[in-house]
């Protein structure tokens, strides 16, 4: 009953955790058995007034034993529960960990980002029960009621008999809930995520939604989904709360039963009074660790559903991780038929052919929407399931480990991220081993120097994305890190997009300067920044309809002809309004 196998195989460290656990708790049983005997033995002498000094002083030692065992055993039994989920959740943690970096970078292809991070934080703080509490209880409740049975056996047979036939009552209550619940906490946990999801994109999107006001729509269909949440919890509730009576009407019925039997069988005579009130005091104990059980069935029910959520993700396909773990440094990058689609029913690219030589320096341009960013995210591993042939210096890109092609290419985008810690820490990076006078040499670079100095220098601390920079200071920043990391090839996705003309002319001078002896790729929606390259390929609606240098597409009055035109035009009225 709620045993799965797997799970406790994948964490069999906290075994020793479990059993030290039980073990500690059948102690607390024995010292309590001694206790209850000499409660019932004293009781009884005060009942025939055969009370002495003695039994009195020798009661209190026992009773004194027996408390500062239970007392012991309590707190031992506590630390045996924390280590066993510690471990749980350690171990869980780093299996999730490990699997997204066998994923590698495409692994947003197989799962959404803010499903792992409801896996990885709630889902494993959920199985903290299952493994502290549920399993070591599971074990003590078979054990307790027959360490009783055993004990009242000597006292009073059929009285022991009947309450440990009562006993099982509990388990079949709970597994008589157990399909229906499990059923109920597979929706809950479905609607949980789903809530999960909006209010995380609603969060990241929040300003967008001010600017258009549109955060009172998000704010009902967030409502929407909170509605559906609290319907399915207040069934879950509902549904605890009833299988809770019953345990409770059981633990109570049997108890009493106990009691009854007890009493009956003194009358009889067939028990004596010490062993009449013996078999009443430890009546209860027969039940409360089943019913204690029973309290934590359904938290750890939830575990058990979360736990379905996380054996999803572990056993999600990987992708073949390469056997190639060393390019040719002399060799660029060659694409053949490229076909990729997110959807079978809506192609994204089609027949894409495109040659980056070493050392070149070619561009991809097109109106947006056109799958100039598709093609970088392939070059870079993200989009694994395509078609064709993309060959990195004469290696198909699927057979390359992550880890060389992360080590020969550069990828910096229009939104490059930044960690919350200082500019140093952001800047090694790019490279773990440079020196300070190596950081601000690039910083130098990307004319950023200046501005640091007047702050606090490489101990600048930045918040979360960089908040407390402008947006040009986060791209040269992003730059900076990237020239340290020194690779042989470089993509540039948009890296000047949605930044002040100032600091796109830096960062667009440093992107030139550095093709004269590094592979760019650049892939820009102005076209000026990419007039030196060698091969512009021009996109449209994911084929590319042009390539050759800036001067031959002019000429050949197509697709980059109208472009140009269209956005010199309008930078030409807006130098006017300007100057007006």
């Amino acid at each position: 009953m709620m045993i799965d196998k797997r799970l406790i195989g994948i964490v069999g460290q906290s075994r020793k955790y479990i059993a030290g656990n039980v073990a500690y708790q059948w102690c607390a049983l024995l010292a309590n058995l001694i206790m209850m005997i000499a409660i019932a033995n004293l009781l009884t002498n005060l009942y025939q007034r055969e009370f002495e000094a003695g039994t009195l002083i020798l009661t209190a030692g026992a009773l004194i034993v027996a408390i500062a065992i239970r007392f012991y055993c309590a707190l031992q039994s506590s630390r045996m529960s924390y280590l066993s989920s510690k471990t749980v959740k350690k171990t869980l943690r780093r299996m999730i960990y490990e699997k997204l970096l066998r994923l590698g970078a495409s692994y947003n292809e197989r799962i959404r980002t803010s499903e792992i991070v409801q896996i990885a934080v709630e889902g494993v703080e959920q199985l903290e029960t299952y493994f502290g509490a549920y399993l070591p209880q599971f074990a003590y409740a078979m054990l307790a009621p027959l360490t009783l049975f055993v004990v009242l056996s000597f006292v009073n047979f059929p009285s022991a008999v009947v309450l440990l036939i009562c006993v099982p009552m509990i388990p079949a209550a709970i597994a008589a809930v157990q399909t229906w619940a499990k059923k109920l906490l597979a929706k809950y946990w479905g609607q949980y995520t789903a809530l999960g999801d909006t209010f995380l994109e609603n969060l990241q999107g929040l300003t967008t939604l001010k600017i258009y006001r549109a955060d009172e729509y998000k704010n009902e269909e967030m409502n929407v989904e909170a509605e559906k949440f609290r319907k399915i919890t207040m069934k879950v509730l509902v549904m605890q709360l009833n299988s809770i009576t019953i345990m409770d009407l059981i633990a109570y019925g049997g108890a009493a039963l106990g009691v009854i039997m007890a009493i009956t069988q003194f009358i009889a005579g067939n028990v004596g009074m010490a062993g009449c009130l013996l078999i009443i005091l430890l009546s209860a104990d027969f039940f409360i660790p089943m019913r204690l059980l029973g309290s934590f069935f359904h938290i750890a029910m939830n575990g058990m559903a979360a736990s379905g959520k996380i054996f999803a993700l572990l056993d999600l396909d990987e992708p073949n991780p390469g056997d190639i773990v060393t390019l040719d440094p002399a060799g660029g990058i060659m694409i053949e038929g490229l076909d990729f689609a997110y959807e079978a029913e809506r192609p994204i690219l089609k027949n894409v052919r495109m040659d980056f030589p070493i050392g070149s320096f070619s561009a991809i341009v097109g109106e947006s929407g056109c799958g100039k960013s598709t093609v970088a995210a392939i070059l870079m591993g993200r989009n694994k399931d395509y078609k064709g042939s993309v060959m990195f210096g004469g290696s198909e890109l699927k057979r390359i480990s992550e880890d060389e092609l992360m080590r020969r290419v550069t990828y910096v985008s229009h939104q490059s991220h930044l960690f919350k810690g200082t500019v140093r820490d952001n800047l090694r990076m790019g490279r773990p081993d440079a020196s300070d006078s190596a950081l601000w040499e690039m910083l130098e670079r990307v004319k950023l120097a200046d501005f640091l100095r007047s702050e606090n220098g490489l101990d600048t601390l930045l918040l979360e994305r960089g908040a407390n920079l402008s947006g040009g200071q986060c791209q040269r920043l992003a730059l900076a890190r990237a020239l340290l990391h020194d690779s042989a090839i470089y993509i540039f996705d948009e890296a000047t997009s949605n930044i002040d003309v100032e600091s796109e002319n830096d960062i667009i001078r440093e992107i030139h300067a550095l093709a004269r002896t590094k592979t760019i790729v650049l892939i820009s929606h102005r076209l000026a920044n990419v007039v030196p390259a060698d091969q512009i390929y021009v996109m449209d609606q994911g084929a590319v309809v042009e390539s050759g240098r800036h001067e031959t597409l002019l000429a050949n009055q197509g697709i980059y002809q109208r472009l140009w035109t269209a956005q010199q035009n309008l930078e030409n009225f807006t130098n006017q309004e300007a100057n007006a």
